[in-house]
Formats: structure tokens, C-alpha cells, sequence
């Protein structure tokens, strides 16, 4: 084969290759952040073994609806009103995408609601209470993190 036809196909296979290597490191990054948030949980709430191990189905059923409801239904919306085309939205459309957002709001709500009534035969209330700020004290930690890491370069 000639040079001129072998380029394109490096070009695709170097693209490709580096693609899927930063489709990779992303999921390590999510697992790692998955991870660490499992352990400052657990070394939040101070679970028995009996309450992590009932806990830890409960809680990633819920974090995987949560994440279902966010990217299936929520995004939908999102890249919508991020196209060029949302300037150019009718009164009609705009109301069913705000009839959507708060349809997908009530499901995160409910969907939240279910866990946490799942949990009372797990932790104690003081715990649920605690597991709410714990999330949203790691979530601040990791913000954190991400601002110093960003501030750094």
C-alpha cells in the first residue's frame, strides 16, 4: 500500500487509541472518587458490620437511579437548552421542558424519599441525618480538591 493510503487509516487508529484511553482514565477517575467517598462514609457514620452490609445495597441502588434519572432524563433536556436551537424555542416548547424538569425533580424527590424510608430498618435516624451532611461534606471536600488542583496549574 501506498502512503497516502495507510495515513488516513493511522490517523483513525491513533484517534481512536486516544479516545479510549481518556474514556479509561475517566472511569479510574470515577472509581477512585467512588471509592473514597465508600470509605469517608464508612468512616463517618461508623457502621457495625450488620448495618454495612445492609447499608452499602441500599445506598448504590439509589446512587444508580439517581444516576439513571440524571443522565437519561435530565440531560435530555440540558442539551437541548444548551443547542444553538433553545433562542428559538416556542412558548409550547419551553412549557413542556419545564413540565420535564420538574417531572425528573419529583423522581429524584421520590426516589430519595424511597431510600431513606428503606434505611429506617437499617441505621438509626440520627444516621440518615448524618449520612445527608456526610454526602454533602465530601462533596465540598472534592469541590475543594478540584478548585486547589485547577488554582495549582
Amino acid at each position: 500500500m501506498k502512503i497516502k493510503q495507510l495515513l488516513p487509516l493511522l490517523i483513525l487508529f491513533i484517534s481512536v487509541n486516544a479516545i479510549a484511553q481518556d474514556g479509561s482514565l475517566i472511569r479510574k477517575k470515577r472509581e477512585q472518587i467512588k471509592s473514597l467517598k465508600v470509605a469517608f462514609i464508612t468512616s463517618e457514620l461508623q457502621f457495625t458490620p450488620d448495618e454495612a452490609s445492609k447499608f452499602w445495597p441500599l445506598y448504590n441502588a439509589y446512587e444508580a437511579k439517581q444516576k439513571e434519572i440524571k443522565k437519561d432524563k435530565i440531560k435530555g433536556y440540558m442539551n437541548r437548552m444548551d443547542n444553538d436551537s433553545f433562542d428559538k424555542l416556542s412558548e409550547k416548547e419551553a412549557t413542556v421542558l419545564l413540565t420535564q424538569m420538574e417531572t425528573n425533580e419529583e423522581e429524584l424527590y421520590l426516589a430519595r424519599k424511597k431510600f431513606v424510608t428503606s434505611l429506617t430498618s437499617v441505621i438509626s435516624p440520627i444516621k440518615i441525618l448524618k449520612l445527608k451532611k456526610t454526602e454533602e461534606n465530601f462533596n465540598k471536600k472534592l469541590l475543594q480538591q478540584y478548585r486547589d488542583k485547577t488554582k495549582n496549574r
